[in-house]
């Protein structure tokens, strides 16, 4: 299926590694435009390297997304590099373990600068250009906003309300024709996921056990199932679907008590 997004323009936050990175390659073998916007220079200039010399069309910028002036200058830099934006994809955040009791009031406000504000800003500073393309808006939530984790109050909280802005934006931007969704990750490995593993004593059998408990094919989701639900809902293949929460994770989520 052709998703129809030849030429189109996408800011992607946190495109550098992980899922985002994922999504980055997901755009651009559809001939999309992706926008990297991330802290790591590096990483975001070895995919760079990697998606021109296979003829695709892509831009960096490197921001520090806690600092709300920082971004609003990666909109802006991302527009003069493109000149248009068509669509936002909200990825960037940590699970940074900021928990009711191991955390403290002033942890969880900076837990919820990591993984929350700059999704409200990014889209805020965007969201004129959104307008005249028509675009869309994808959020990139968690699976820990519907089912808890324990020990992660900052991280779960900033998740719920990405999924509750894609509800709120959706109705909002109804009449501007632009439309907002969310995919839900679960159990996906990525370097983030691998350094949280590393924190067992047996690496290897937590990943086992937590494997054991996802229903279709006890495996991981691949960044690359993130990434094709992501780039359907950026496409006009997706054209009247809008404030919808599409969970990306084998039955993890919904099927997990039911089955074992």
């Amino acid at each position: 299926m052709d998703l129809d997004l030849t030429g189109k323009v996408v800011l992607v936050t946190g495109g550098a590694s992980g899922i985002g990175a994922a999504i980055v390659r997901a755009i651009a073998a559809e001939g999309g435009v992706p926008i990297i916007v991330d802290r790591d220079a590096a990483a975001a200039r070895q995919i760079a390297r990697e998606l021109k010399a296979s003829g695709a069309r892509i831009e960096t910028v490197v921001a520090e997304l806690t600092d709300v002036l920082a971004c609003r200058a990666a909109v802006d830099d991302a527009l003069a590099r493109a000149g248009r934006l068509d669509a936002v994809v909200n990825n960037a955040g940590v699970n940074d373990r900021v928990g009711l009791e191991a955390g403290s009031p002033a942890a969880f406000v900076e837990s919820l600068g990591r993984n929350l504000v700059h999704v409200y800003a990014v889209t805020h500073y965007a969201l004129p250009a959104l307008k005249a393309s028509r675009g869309a808006i994808v959020n990139i939530a968690s699976k820990v906003a519907m089912t808890g984790q324990g020990g992660t109050s900052g991280y779960a909280a900033a998740k719920g309300g990405i999924l509750g802005l894609t509800r709120e934006w959706a109705v909002e931007l109804v009449p501007a024709g632009v439309r907002v969704n969310a995919a839900v990750p679960a159990e996906v490995m990525t370097p983030l996921y691998r350094t949280w593993l590393s924190g067992f004593p047996d690496p290897d059998a937590a990943l086992k056990a937590i494997t054991a408990r996802i229903p279709l094919g006890q495996r991981m989701t691949t960044p690359e199932e993130i990434a094709a639900t992501v780039v359907f809902l950026l496409s006009p293949r997706s054209a009247h679907t809008t404030g919808q929460q599409i969970v990306v994770d084998g039955g993890y989520t919904h099927l997990d008590r039911a089955i074992n």
